[in-house]
């Protein structure tokens, strides 16, 4: 209802009687509500009767199947993953509170609820149908707080007789919308609910803040979502001089342009009425499908995704008099998908001209380079340069989860394999990555025990899902990366000899930072058009002693130290140009930081070790895995720099 007051959106619980009297004489055509029952209800027991809801209803309809189910939360996951956080807090919060809490789509389809276990609770729970797969939307259950809420886009209470279902009366129940952040559009309701005697006005107060924290998770992950996109379409923009383009998210919402909107409609001869771009698709509705107008043409557009998951839609238009062939990188044209990487260095061309070669076949490459290099940044060449860039680049990094859920991440699981194991089981990454590429970061922490199965999936096309005995067939092509030595991984009995060798078919060396340091100021070039771009900057100069200083620093954290710092001092530097001033005191005392005899880069590195040496109490086996590098190594490393051992460490040899 337009104008609810606040107060208007509360229940009071100590007119029950009246209220049932009121909807009695509502149910028998005497009269309205009457004055003792609020106008929201009202209007909703006056929709509730055009929709021909059963006033006799107890229940909701029997819940969904669960095949649908899984169909509906994988349509709803961006709601889903947004309202995880809250729903979890509930689970402890409402434990002793005799309620539970609901997230509903915009239909009121309940996709997860939580909060109080006791029996009682438990059981009206589910002979009311309040579960996962159940509708309460009020064209079905009638007046009820989800469904209404849905109905007015407003937060309200419903409590006891206010209910327009005779059998649904026992309940009170608090709900408000939950809006898309980008456009405002209601996309779901949470609400709290128990029996009568749980009634609380501060029920309503929690639910309208727990909506309010899921709209502002939402809103991160499309920001989040949207820095990703920009990131993935670098390599797909021609010049804008000559081309136009619009970025789409996964809503199919335009948000950047390289021009004025107005201009780039004219341009490609959008109807004299259009005065904005119109919604290409959803993400459940792929981008560029059903709903593109006739004036963009299908060949214009490309569907970004990354690690599965769409992110948006990248639009790309030849300006008036430029032909419209080859806007987006052919099947013939592979090595477009290298030019997001910057260089000039020869090491790096040849590093580069071995991707493109191997690109476009099917062999495992392992890409081995310190932290920082760009190992992800060649994954995702590698993929886009490939017969299988159609298909997904799904990336897992093997040492930011434990054993078990690395396991069931890579390889999915069977229903029951484990306690909390998802109803129905779950592919995984392997699976997700089918006729596409896994990239697998990190491949050196990969447990042993995992590495057999791995090497089957390589050998055979075949794994098995966790507590699974079944074989299933998949295809994929392999990228891993390491910046340890894995030859002395093998050589320590830590990694497989037959894996090492099936992920060695073509190694790939990225070499340091240090080691290319003319491609510096190429790198700094491309990192202010990035930071200039997502964040709305001017553009800003640097001045050649920063520059120069740039190039002869270490870079102990090679590109993305740089990316980092180059961001940094866009978003916290006044001046143009930037001056060393604004440098941080790391880079600006390097050069009286230097050791006498050595390179400023064998200085930075000397400086790494022993700061890794000290971090690690003065164990050299712990300082060579944290390195990525083999003991014998850092050893030779200690000598060369003339690196002493605190005799006070622990034993640096164990």
């Amino acid at each position: 209802m337009l104008g609810q007051t606040p107060e208007e959106a509360f229940a009071n619980p100590g007119i029950e009687r009246d209220v049932l009297t009121s909807w009695e004489h509502f149910l028998s055509g005497t009269g309205a509500g009457g004055r003792v029952v609020r106008p929201a209800i009202n209007d909703s027991w006056l929709r509730s009767r055009k929709s021909a809801v059963d006033y006799r209803r107890s229940q909701a309809p029997m819940p969904m199947n669960d095949e649908r189910l899984h169909c509906l939360l994988d349509k709803r996951t961006r709601l889903v993953h947004a309202g995880a956080s809250t729903m979890a807090l509930a689970r402890d919060y409402m434990r002793e509170t005799g309620t539970v809490m609901v997230l509903t789509d915009v239909d009121g389809i309940v996709l997860r609820l939580e909060g109080d276990t006791k029996l009682a609770l438990r059981n009206a729970v589910e002979k009311t149908h309040l579960l996962p797969g159940s509708n309460w939307s009020e064209a079905t259950c009638g007046t009820n707080a989800i469904g209404t809420a849905l109905e007015t886009g407003q937060a309200i209470q419903v409590h006891a007789t206010e209910h327009f279902c005779s059998g649904i009366q026992r309940w009170t129940c608090s709900a408000s919308v939950v809006h898309d952040p980008i456009d405002g559009a209601v996309i779901g309701a949470i609400d709290i609910s128990g029996l009568s005697d749980s009634y609380g006005r501060q029920a309503l107060a929690l639910a309208i803040s727990a909506a309010a924290r899921i709209e502002a998770h939402l809103l991160q992950m499309e920001l989040d979502a949207r820095y990703r996109l920009l990131d993935q379409c670098f390599w797909m923009l021609p010049p804008s001089d000559r081309h136009h383009a619009v970025l789409f998210d996964s809503a199919g919402r335009p948000f950047k342009a390289n021009g004025e909107m107005a201009q780039i409609l004219r341009d490609l001869g959008a109807p004299q009425s259009q005065s904005n771009f119109p919604l290409l698709g959803s993400s459940e509705d792929r981008p560029g499908t059903n709903l593109r107008p006739a004036w963009i043409k299908e060949e214009w557009l490309r569907p970004v995704a990354y690690q599965g998951e769409h992110l948006g839609t990248v639009m790309v238009a030849p300006k008036p008099g430029v032909s419209s062939r080859s806007v987006f990188p052919s099947a013939q044209g592979e090595a477009k998908a290298f030019t997001n990487i910057i260089h000039a260095d020869p090491k790096m061309h040849a590093v580069l001209e071995k991707c493109r070669r191997v690109g476009t076949t099917a062999a495992p490459v392992l890409l081995l380079g310190e932290t920082g290099v760009g190992k992800e940044v060649f994954a995702q060449a590698i993929h886009s340069a490939s017969p299988r860039r159609g298909g997904p680049l799904v990336v897992v990094n093997c040492g930011s989860v434990s054993r078990e859920l690395l396991a069931s991440e890579l390889f999915g699981y069977v229903d029951g394999a484990f306690t909390g194991a998802r109803r129905g089981g779950m592919a995984g990454k392997i699976e997700a990555a089918s006729r596409g590429t896994l990239f697998l970061d990190e491949i050196g922490e990969l447990p042993l025990d995992l590495q057999p199965m791995l090497l089957r999936a390589l050998e055979n096309g075949e794994i098995s899902r966790v507590g699974d005995t079944v074989a299933r067939k998949v295809d994929f092509r392999l990228v891993a990366a390491t910046n340890r030595d894995l030859q002395a991984e093998v050589d320590a009995q830590r990694f497989r000899r037959d894996l090492y060798y099936r992920l060695a078919v073509v190694p790939v060396v990225i070499p340091p930072l240090r080691e290319r340091c003319d491609d510096i100021p190429l790198l700094v070039d491309y990192f202010v058009a990035q930071a200039r771009s997502r964040y709305g900057l001017a553009d800003r100069r640097f001045a050649p002693e920063v520059l120069e200083r740039l190039r002869r620093y270490g870079w102990p954290g090679n590109v993305r130290e740089l990316r980092n710092l180059i961001e940094s001092l866009m978003l916290t530097s006044d001046g143009d140009p930037i001056e060393p001033s604004d440098l941080p005191d790391s880079i600006r005392r390097t050069e009286d930081a230097c050791e006498p005899g050595l390179s400023l880069a064998e200085s930075a590195e000397r400086d790494l070790i022993s700061r890794t040496l000290r971090s690690c109490s003065g164990n050299v086996t712990a300082t060579a895995s944290a390195l990525g590098l083999a003991k014998s190594t850092v050893y030779a490393k200690l000598h060369r720099y003339n690196i002493r051992l605190d005799p006070s460490s622990a034993n640096p040899a164990r």
